[in-house]
């Protein structure tokens, strides 16, 4: 009898916990029809361009959980990452504030775009579980923050969709632009449909005068549950009156980024994946090389890589990203540029350069 009661605790426990709102909600009604009607939509889920098995035939995830119990003390930076204070006056000419990981607001023709603001401690569905963020990154309040005209969501990952942070920004914006799909998770969390646009592969968007956003292939997966795939995962383009940006989000290396040079490009800037990678997992995060080529099949005319610096979600040390990437950029003669964390730019009069990592 105790045993029963156990197991049907435990089921009740479980089924509580999946259904709290950090998880989200997997799509439904219209929403779902126009996902199970997209070309790559098979066999119950989303699917890339290439096949990309999460891990590759020779590796357990048994393999992955042990490396992970295992470690490395240098994924972790031993001193504080430095910092500085941004510059939030709207700009006319292209201004971006990289906070970290994926987050950044770009500030452009009058417009500021958050794009991914992950700005809790872990990247989890529970505060107290995870990696904890580096010292140093923690350095922004979200009121801090300009008024925002538009935050964009590449895909529902926790490292790139924050519930939190979502919760606190819902009522700064008025317009949210994702992956078709990630819109159930925004609705579920009080933002309304009227607010969200989602988009597939290919489609365009102009939200505001002389801003436009086009969705494009990514080769990475979705999902907040056991359950992926049943949203999408999105790059995207933004072009405006004097700038064309690539924002990679999350990609393992593919043919598609020849193919979107070729389409929409050349692009004044591409931002771009760095870090996360591992061996075992080779197909959903380039390694650094594989940055630096994707950038030239862009067609780009500089790289600023993030997805690194704030964060431990892989087994490599916290600086090889960097590393890795500078001296590949140095090899082609391709321009980079390495803004501190909070570091304002602009992409006309101030690219910062400084290798900050070193020593750290």
């Amino acid at each position: 009898m105790y045993f029963i009661l156990a197991i049907i605790f435990i089921i009740l426990f479980s089924v509580y916990i999946l259904n709290l709102p950090v998880f989200g909600r997997l799509p439904k009604g219209e929403r779902q029809k126009k996902i199970i009607s997209l070309p790559n939509y098979k066999n119950g889920a989303i699917e890339n361009q290439s096949p990309t098995p999460a891990l590759p035939e020779d590796v357990s995830y048994w393999m992955v959980i042990k490396e992970m119990i295992k470690g490395n003390a240098a994924s972790i930076p031993k001193s504080a990452i430095p910092n500085q204070t941004p510059d939030f006056n709207r700009s006319e000419k292209l201004k971006i504030t990289w906070f970290g990981h994926s987050s950044y607001l770009i500030q452009i023709d009058g417009i500021n775009i958050l794009v991914d603001p992950v700005f809790s401690n872990r990247t989890s569905p529970f505060q107290f579980l995870g990696t904890k963020n580096f010292l140093g990154t923690d350095f922004l309040n979200l009121e801090d923050l300009p008024n925002l005209d538009i935050i964009l969501i590449t895909h529902d990952h926790y490292d790139h969709l924050d519930y939190n942070s979502i919760l606190k920004l819902r009522d700064r914006t008025s317009r949210f632009v994702t992956s078709l799909g990630v819109g159930e998770h925004l609705e579920h969390w009080g933002i309304p449909s009227n607010q969200i646009t989602e988009l597939a592969w290919g489609e365009e968007i102009s939200p505001l005068v002389n801003i436009s956003f086009t969705a494009a292939p990514a080769r990475h997966f979705s999902g907040r549950r056991f359950k992926r795939n049943q949203t999408a995962w999105s790059s995207f383009i933004l072009k405006t009156k004097n700038n064309n940006i690539y924002l990679g989000g999350d990609s393992g290396y593919d043919e598609h980024f020849k193919v979107i040079g070729e389409t929409y490009g050349p692009f004044d800037l591409a931002i771009l994946e760095c870090g996360q990678y591992n061996k075992m997992w080779p197909l959903i995060h380039m390694f650094p090389e594989e940055v630096v080529q994707a950038s030239i099949d862009l067609n780009a005319r500089t790289l600023l890589p993030v997805h690194w610096g704030k964060f431990k979600l892989a087994l490599h040390d916290w600086d090889e990203p960097i590393k890795r990437l500078t001296k590949k950029a140095d090899e082609l003669h391709f321009p980079i540029i390495t803004p501190k964390i909070g570091e304002t730019f602009t992409l006309e009069e101030n690219q910062p350069s400084s290798q900050w990592w070193i020593n750290l």
